[in-house]
Parts: C-alpha cells; sequence; structure tokens
C-alpha cells in the first residue's frame, strides 16, 4: 500500500503545489510517486506533460488499492471542502505549509481544527514555507505555532527563485541551496511516515 501524504491550508498562496511537485520530485529516483491533484485551479494538471518521472492526475480512484506505488502526494484546494476530513483520514501524513506571516499564522487553526477533530494532530507536520531571509518574525511565527500543538518541521523552505522555477525544470537540482533544503525536508516527511 503507498504512504499517502495530503498537502492541505486553507489558505492559498502558501505554496502547497510547489512544495507537493518538490517532495515528489524529490522522491521519484528512487521511489514510485503520483501526485493527484483535486484543486480547482488544477495547476499540477497543467504541467503533468512536463513532469516525466511520475504521475499527475485529478483521477480519485488512484487512491484505491493502487499497490505499485510507494508514495501519492495529494494536492488540495485553498478552502475547507466537505472531501477534506474523508482525505484526512485517509492520510498517512498530513503536511500544512504555511508563509511566516500573522495573517498565515491566524488562518492556520481552522485547517489544524478540521485535522484535530479527524484525531490526526500526531499525523500532521507544520512546514513554514517561501521563508523570507533574516527575519525575526520567522521565529516570532514558530512561537505561535507551539499553541497548536503540532508538529512543526525544523526545515524551512526558503523563498527561492529555485522553488517557483522547479516545476517548469523538474526540481531544484540546479540549486544547490534549495536542494539542501528539500533534501532535509524530505527526510523530516520520511521519518514522520515511520
Amino acid at each position: 500500500m503507498p504512504k499517502i501524504i495530503l498537502i492541505t491550508h486553507q489558505k492559498g498562496g502558501v505554496g502547497k503545489s510547489t512544495l507537493t511537485f518538490n517532495l515528489a520530485q524529490n522522491l521519484c529516483a528512487n521511489a514510485k510517486v503520483a501526485i493527484l491533484d483535486l484543486d480547482l485551479q488544477g495547476s499540477l494538471i497543467q504541467i503533468k506533460k512536463l513532469a516525466n518521472d511520475f504521475e499527475i492526475t485529478s483521477d480519485e480512484s488512484i487512491l484505491i488499492k493502487n499497490e505499485e506505488l510507494d508514495f501519492i502526494f495529494i494536492d488540495t484546494p485553498p478552502y475547507l471542502s466537505n472531501e477534506l476530513p474523508k482525505l484526512i483520514n485517509v492520510a498517512d501524513l498530513i503536511i500544512v505549509p504555511t508563509k511566516a506571516g500573522v495573517l498565515d499564522l491566524l488562518a492556520i487553526e481552522g485547517t489544524i481544527n478540521l485535522i484535530k477533530k479527524e484525531n490526526k494532530g500526531d499525523h500532521t507536520l507544520i512546514v513554514l514555507n517561501m521563508i523570507k531571509p533574516n527575519t525575526t518574525l520567522t521565529s516570532d511565527i514558530i512561537d505561535g505555532l507551539d499553541s497548536y500543538m503540532v508538529n512543526v518541521a525544523n526545515t524551512q523552505i526558503s523563498d527561492l527563485v529555485a522553488f517557483t522555477r522547479s516545476v517548469l525544470v523538474n526540481g531544484v537540482e540546479a540549486n544547490n541551496n534549495a536542494q539542501k533544503q528539500i533534501d532535509s525536508l524530505t527526510k523530516e516527511v520520511l521519518t514522520a511516515l515511520l
């Protein structure tokens, strides 16, 4: 059975699709990976012809008895849909990417509450994404996230052009700093799945 990793947050613009793509791309050299794009914007479906190393689909049947895959990443829309509780329940790990901003901190509460309502708080990892360099706000936001009592990844993903461009060039391999960050986060994700 594949490990199912749900990438969700009710707020748009936090980098869910880009993070989903980069985690899948980083794992696909050593594992069979697919992305299920449930975001109505279909950002990842639109680039599926560019992804040569793994499947990108909007067909939910991929979740049913897909024994040949090792990992399925699910990219969700930027709102709390009626489908989300079902997806939370089938997920082995829930990743909640967030920017380090005050509005992002406030917006994450609804997503975390829904995850906890489904008793999946222990299977959740908040990832600080698109982080600006040299700002004390990031540490303030981390302190604020403590009140939710959900794991926060040690790895922070910087606001690098390499991540923005990654979906066009199949990953961040060409940028050493970006690759180190996605490698580190990939290790944390794999550890959380154990």
